[in-house]
């Protein structure tokens, strides 16, 4: 399984990265193959501020429908629209074109509970 070292990483299966103060979210490759085929991603959140792992939507597969986790506070100030017509664009691309969302975040938002790659991959998918 690929996961990218230049992201960061949350217990729940999702992925951060940070770009200046945007942070865009989307789901690992470990999560979207446990859900299966991704048929719905729903976020109605995009203008609303969050506090670290509050709920900003959820994925909805053929086996299951999870809730999504902020990885870190800030406003969500954009949804991938191309997940309306074409959810499973998080199946084939989870890293780059199936993200979820985009934040706004402050300079000094809180990373600590965030892992690297190598962390991630061994001590979650351990």
């Amino acid at each position: 399984m690929n996961y990218p070292e230049d992201l960061l990483y949350t217990k729940d299966h999702e992925w951060v990265r940070f770009e200046g103060n945007i942070a865009t979210v989307g789901i690992t490759h470990f999560a979207q193959s446990e859900l299966g085929d991704v048929v719905y991603v729903e976020v109605e959140t995009v203008g609303e501020s969050f506090d670290h792992h509050e709920t900003f939507g959820s994925i909805e597969a053929v086996k299951t429908v999870s809730d999504l986790f902020t990885p870190v506070a800030g406003t969500v100030i954009e949804f991938n629209e191309a997940l309306e017509d074409d959810p499973e664009i998080v199946n084939q691309d989870c890293y780059t074109e199936g993200w979820l969302i985009k934040m706004e975040v402050a300079d000094d938002v809180d990373k600590s509970h965030l892992m690297s790659s190598a962390v991630y991959q061994s001590e979650v998918l351990a």
